[in-house]
């Protein structure tokens, strides 16, 4: 009997499709905080790695195309060329992100399901699928980066023979509003995210000393917070 764990990890790949801190921090709606983004991909390569599958981590330099939809459909492309069955992409937005979530993909791809992670902002943080399902004219022409984004990529799978399996929702992180809305979900979030998260609005500590105090710890050793919701805005307070 063929081990379904080792048979995910010979035909499935994580494609970690995330530009570098720089080129995020100049692009999206936070700009000036790089050491948001180095972080965010730094949890994400290291919740990809715990999960035991092949990655690809492609960056603007290895992207190619003049459209987010271009790009995107070129890397999933290339992952596939290497002769993967079923790609699981990602990008380093998304704070409450999990290994578990990858597992449980990897699951339903075995069940020969395709999958998507809702993101709040009717888009998704995951989506993974067979190379059968793939059809590169028509994936590159859904609606990227908007908020029907959710609902065309579903039609997309449902037209290839089957609706895609849904994991649970999560917030992306692609502005202030963003981040605003994650103090609500501090069960889900590492103490040390809270506490950059408020100094970003705050603004009350020098980002070399952000760095020195808040991540002077690997982030997937930081247990998560289990008390009460914080308020909006909360006062960081920062342990060394």
């Amino acid at each position: 009997m063929v081990d379904l764990s080792l048979r995910s990890i010979q035909n499935t790949a994580i494609l970690v499709f995330a530009n570098s801190a720089k080129k995020d921090g100049s692009v999206k709606k936070i700009s000036g905080n790089t050491l948001l983004f180095e972080a965010l991909t730094a949890q994400t390569l290291g919740i990809v790695k715990a999960s035991g599958l092949p990655y690809y981590h492609l960056t603007e330099k290895e992207q190619h195309g003049n459209t987010f939809g271009e790009r995107f459909t070129h890397s999933l492309q290339s992952v596939f060329d290497k002769g993967y069955a079923h790609v699981i992409a990602i990008g380093n937005d998304s704070p409450q992100l999990k290994t578990q979530h990858l597992l449980e993909a990897s699951r339903l791809l075995q069940q020969g399901k395709s999958v998507l992670g809702p993101s709040m902002d009717g888009g998704f943080y995951l989506i993974g699928f067979h190379r059968s399902q793939f059809n590169p004219e028509q994936f590159q022409a859904l609606p990227w980066q908007s908020p029907s984004l959710l609902k065309k990529t579903q039609t997309y799978f449902a037209s290839k023979g089957e609706p895609a399996a849904l994991l649970n929702v999560l917030i992306d992180v692609d502005s202030k509003r963003d981040i605003k809305r994650l103090f609500n979900f501090t069960k889900t979030l590492a103490k040390r995210w809270l506490a950059l998260f408020s100094i970003i609005f705050h603004k009350k500590m020098a980002i070399d000393n952000i760095h020195k105090k808040v991540f002077k710890t690997n982030f997937l050793d930081i247990p998560f917070n289990k008390g009460s919701p914080f308020f909006p805005f909360p006062t960081p307070v920062v342990q060394v």
